[in-house]
């Protein structure tokens, strides 16, 4: 199976940003984990409702609030951009924070659990024998947890790699720029004479997993069968769902 230059681009580009997703994101997890472990402080249940927020909300809905906060015009996005030069919006630095974003539960809920895990008393052992906090979390408390940490690493790449909904309504599904895998699928389905090259999509339609997996790859110019009955539930995102029958030969 060969690929064109298109899907090559965007499997290159989902492992881009299923890398800097994960390895962004790490540092955060470890420290909220750690903080839902082992401090209590007003507002932690909150804290965690917050955290796990994007396993629950549509990912259409996580994607809009990031347009809303990180876009150009929106309440952080603008400052970035005023001061610093920096837009997420529609480029691949916002289809890294989408997948970070969709990806940190699981991270947190894997290092968390590992966490639980961890023996307090070991840790004081080692303050009563002269260890400081940063010498007993790095010598101690990082090893034991470092299993939960490999866990929650992969759970979040592959959520990261998989990421679609988020992903194309805050950076849209741009050739080259925003268009990783997931992207690539539906354009594909949605033009399987266009082989993943550019131009303007044609009405959107949803099908099966194995239709994806049978253009992607597969996706040179081709004729659509002309023998055969198949019926087939398309969802226009223009129109009404319809039923269609293809004409017969």
């Amino acid at each position: 199976m060969f690929l064109s230059e298109p899907e090559w681009q965007a499997v290159m580009l989902s492992l881009k940003v299923s890398s800097l997703a994960v390895v962004l994101s790490l540092p955060f997890g470890i420290f909220f984990s750690w903080l839902l472990v082992r401090r209590t402080f007003p507002g932690k249940a909150l804290l965690d409702s917050i955290l796990h927020l994007p396993l629950v909300l549509p990912p259409v809905v996580v994607g809009y609030l990031l347009l809303v906060a990180m876009g150009r015009r929106g309440f952080i996005g603008s400052w970035l951009y005023d001061w610093f030069g920096i837009s997420f919006a529609f480029s691949w630095r916002g289809a890294v924070l989408a997948a970070a974003v969709m990806s940190f539960p699981l991270m947190v809920r894997a290092i968390r659990l590992a966490l639980e895990g961890v023996d307090v008393k070991l840790e004081q052992a080692a303050r009563t024998l002269g260890a400081s906090r940063w010498r007993v979390f790095l010598t101690i408390t990082l090893p034991l947890t470092l299993p939960g940490i490999i866990v929650g690493t992969v759970l979040a790449f592959a959520r990261s790699l998989g990421e679609f909904g988020a992903t194309i309504t805050f950076v849209s599904n741009i050739p080259g720029e925003t268009r990783t895998l997931p992207s690539a699928m539906l354009h594909l389905d949605s033009n399987p004479g266009r082989g993943g090259g550019g131009g303007p999509p044609l009405p959107h339609r949803h099908r099966s997993g194995a239709g994806f997996a049978a253009d992607f790859g597969m996706a040179g110019p081709r004729e659509p069968p002309a023998h055969g009955r198949i019926m087939m539930l398309e969802l226009d995102f223009t129109q009404t769902p319809r039923q269609s029958l293809p004409a017969d030969p």
